[in-house]
């Protein structure tokens, strides 16, 4: 007869993805997971397989998490332009300690991305998400007058993505912050 699990996968599924965030894959061992989750490791591998696939399902887990709060900000009703500039100036908001771990799909494509199709696959899909809702966005934007004439949506969509995620990347050095917000206010200007 099969044992019940012991534990929720779901709440070990987020505290495997904080914790992959936190530290990045190579400097997350199975002891560290296993002592993060409070599970026994035979359990982690049974649940989850190796430590990769439980990577890879926490970064579905954090795009999955992420996406959905991007299409909220960037499908409301209304002008949206202003959505668009919140999302570039939250993305530039860079702080200390545990607000400059960046974002996990960033961090994924500086580290496993150049070597792991799997990832990158992945990296590639979030990427694309991203740059359609920005895209869907500015089609809204140029259609309600907010964009000048002239302007296309889905390059200047692309060019905030990769913006974006050099953002991220930036923000991870001591004066990340300010050369964030100052190359995010004058990418902004773009839309004027």
């Amino acid at each position: 007869m099969a044992r019940t699990k012991e534990f929720d996968p779901d709440a070990a599924l987020q505290a495997a993805l904080e914790l992959f965030w936190q530290r990045g894959y190579e400097a997350t061992s199975m002891a560290d997971l296993v002592e993060r989750l409070g599970i026994a490791r035979a359990s982690v591998y049974a649940t989850f397989g190796s430590k990769r696939e439980l990577y890879l399902r926490a970064l579905e887990r954090y795009c999955e998490q992420s996406d959905s709060a991007r299409m909220l900000e960037l499908s409301q009703p209304g002008p949206a332009l202003p959505a668009v500039r919140a999302l570039v100036r939250q993305y530039a908001e860079v702080g200390e300690g545990e607000a400059r771990r960046g974002c996990f799909v960033t961090n994924t494509a500086v580290e496993l991305a150049p070597h792991d199709p799997d990832a990158s696959r992945r990296v590639e899909a979030s990427l694309d998400r991203l740059e359609t809702l920005l895209t869907a966005a500015l089609v809204r934007a140029e259609a309600q007058g907010e964009l000048p004439v002239g302007r296309e949506p889905r390059a200047l969509a692309r060019m905030l993505v990769v913006l974006l995620q050099g953002i991220r990347v930036v923000g991870k050095t001591a004066d990340g912050g300010a050369r964030a917000r100052a190359a995010a206010e004058q990418a902004l200007a773009l839309l004027d």
